[in-house]
């Protein structure tokens, strides 16, 4: 009984001992291990900060470029729309082209006849005409009938070539000219000065001056001039050269028709 009551007491004694020892060293693990966890606990809220800073500057980055974007975007919106003002004008244009293309094709097909009539009819006037410059006026003509058939002269040319033989035809009526020629006269071929005053009046004399003359259109014939003519002629021919003062001379002028 009393054996057994001492190796209680020692026992407890022993436990008592053991737990006072123990005590301080459990209390120090748990301490290092919250110092651990806190420890760790900070460094990874950094590293989250650090993260969420970083996932910020990524943001507004993104922000920034987004909005960069955007405006490209509004400025090609506002582009697209001016090219589609534009290719509706082109469209609305070429399709004007395409019926003035049209048109062109069938004034072609018929200019080509109007001018052969053109040269046709100038033709015929020139034959009636008195015949001054006749040799000039003849190969207008003969240009302007071979220039028809050459395929590498436009229309175009072709019909501004006749309207010039036209207007140079219409500012003979207002020139005076002194030119020398040949005409037949009784036969025979003689070499003459000639005056030619617009269209009113054609005459010519022979460089000796012995012989004057002027053109009866009615009649499609030179005719002899008297004497009382010679000097008159004489001073027009020096006048149209400009070697004399203007002045006023008598010339044979076929009298108006009355009908």
């Amino acid at each position: 009984m009393k054996e057994h009551q001492i190796i209680r007491r020692w026992l407890t004694a022993w436990v008592a001992v053991c737990l006072a020892v123990c005590a301080p060293l459990a209390s120090a693990q748990t301490l290092e291990e919250v110092l651990g966890i806190r420890s760790a606990t900070t460094v990874d809220g950094r590293k989250s900060q650090t993260r969420i800073d970083q996932l910020q500057d990524q943001t507004r980055d993104l922000l920034t470029q987004y909005k960069q974007v955007i405006k490209i975007v509004e400025g090609l919106q506002v582009y697209n729309r001016q090219q589609e003002r534009l290719i509706a004008s082109q469209e609305q244009e070429m399709a004007e082209l395409n019926e003035s293309i049209d048109k062109v094709t069938v004034i072609e097909r018929q200019i080509g006849p109007l001018i052969e009539r053109m040269i046709d009819n100038l033709e015929a006037f020139i034959e009636l005409d008195v015949p001054f410059l006749a040799s000039e006026r003849v190969e207008r003509i003969e240009f302007l009938r071979d220039m028809m058939e050459r395929a590498d002269v436009a229309v175009s040319e072709k019909f501004s070539q006749v309207l010039q033989a036209y207007q140079v035809e219409n500012s003979y009526g207002s020139t005076i000219e002194a030119y020398s020629d040949t005409i037949e006269l009784d036969g025979k071929t003689r070499q003459v000065d000639m005056l030619k005053f617009g269209r009113v009046a054609l005459v010519f004399q022979t460089p000796d001056a012995e012989v004057t003359g002027a053109w009866d259109n009615d009649k499609r014939t030179w005719e002899i001039l008297g004497d009382e003519y010679r000097s008159e002629v004489r001073n027009a021919l020096r006048m149209a050269r400009k070697t004399a003062t203007p002045d006023v001379v008598r010339l044979p002028v076929p009298a108006p028709e009355v009908k």
